[in-house]
């Protein structure tokens, strides 16, 4: 059967990188797994000449990567910080209060959802994993264990619809795109906004940000891409601001046709076609800068081994797979990954087999080195292992060029 767009259904595809044959990013391993046969799946990226979409070519079913996850967002304070600092402004300037209703879909352990509650608004999650949604309604956050989507749209909206729809790190996520902006457009009362995070598609190539491909993320977004998915569905990108967060992310409104756009949309799109980002040029040369820098990484982890150095890492995370297993790093260049979610300790990294233990064994081993998986979160980990690094310790980023700190 031949790929069409996920987007547009578009037969003009052009090739942007291929990462090979990976196991999931996410699939850590008891260690009683560590001899039997991973499951591995193509991890190919190509980019739609008619709606400019760059996605992966192959769909992993959504139950076998999300129905029981060991990512939770709780565990990154940025994260958690991020969603804090949304929510408060979101309130104040849409003036929500305890009659309004705000949801959000993959909306994880409650970590957005909560400062909401917290100002007295209610709220709904709509999570897929099943122990992330009951961790959510532990802690008071109503949760429905559900794939969002047309069919879950309807169910809401038949309900009450929303004023606003957050969708952070979500929509790359997701299969059925179209499905999912209908979905939206079902759940959104009138004059609401939807709130939507993705990773962006210019930081990733600018910034050779390869590891951010794996088989969960199967879009990559550009300002143009998401402004003609949302067209197809009656809805309007009225507002996008970039964003810092997982090495550069979009932050768009959305909202019913309509809907003044916002200077700042207009910019963007115009920045990308001057660009060239809706023509395959732009993304020529992406697999040999890529390939460039696992060759600068493997020198320098190999000549540090070979002088006798001890190697670790730190950050058991899905973009830290793509990276080993693409780089081919495993246990004859790193001893262990550290990782602060108690979820993954114990366990191993897909593919590479390192063992991830916590924080604490990089002041308990005192590594030299510790390669920076989680490079994303760089200011954040580096604050919090000041210990490790006054004791001698040093980080290497990877990312978007390696470099010792």
């Amino acid at each position: 059967m031949t790929f069409v767009c996920r987007s547009c259904s578009g037969a003009r595809l052009s090739p942007v990188i291929d990462l090979g044959t990976t196991p999931l990013a996410n699939a850590l391993l008891r260690e009683g797994q560590l001899d039997k046969p991973e499951p591995r799946y193509p991890l190919n990226t190509v980019m739609c000449e008619d709606c400019s979409l760059v996605q992966i070519t192959e769909t992993v079913p959504p139950e076998t990567l999300f129905s029981d996850y060991v990512y939770f967002s709780s565990f990154s304070d940025t994260a958690v910080q991020s969603a804090k600092a949304l929510a408060e402004r979101l309130v104040r300037d849409r003036g929500l209060n305890g009659s309004s209703l705000v949801m959000e879909a993959a909306s994880n352990d409650g970590y957005l959802l909560k400062h909401y509650q917290a100002l007295g608004v209610p709220v709904l999650g709509i999570e897929p994993a099943a122990n992330i949604a009951a961790e959510a309604n532990k802690q008071g956050i109503p949760t429905r264990c559900a794939f969002f989507g047309r069919e879950e749209g309807q169910r809401l909206a038949a309900a009450g619809r929303c004023d606003v729809f957050h969708a952070n790190n979500v929509l790359a996520h997701v299969a059925d795109l179209n499905g999912f902006v209908a979905g939206i457009k079902l759940v959104l009362k009138p004059g609401g906004v939807a709130s939507i995070e993705a990773p962006y598609l210019r930081d990733l190539i600018e910034k050779v940000e390869f590891d951010t491909i794996y088989h969960e993320h199967l879009c990559y977004f550009s300002v143009t891409a998401l402004d003609r998915l949302f067209a197809r569905h009656g809805l309007v990108l009225a507002d996008v601001e970039r964003i810092p967060i997982h090495g550069g992310s979009l932050r768009v409104f959305a909202a019913h046709e309509g809907t003044a756009r916002s200077a700042a949309v207009r910019n963007l799109l115009q920045e990308e076609e001057a660009l060239g980002m809706t023509r395959p040029a732009y993304y020529a040369d992406f697999a040999f800068r890529v390939s460039r820098l696992r060759d600068d990484l493997l020198s320098l982890l190999r000549k540090l081994k070979a002088e006798g150095r001890s190697l670790a890492a730190y950050g058991a995370s899905a973009k830290g797979a793509t990276l080993l297993n693409y780089f081919g790093i495993d246990e004859r260049l790193l001893d262990f990954v550290a990782d602060r979610s108690t979820v993954k300790q114990g366990k191993f990294t897909p593919g590479s087999h390192l063992p991830i233990v916590a924080p604490d064994e990089l002041t308990a081993r005192q590594p030299d080195y510790v390669l920076l998986l989680t490079w994303n979160f760089a200011a954040e980990i580096l604050a919090q292992q000041q210990a490790y690094r006054d004791a001698g310790g040093r980080f290497i980023l990877p990312v978007p060029q390696v470099r010792v700190v």
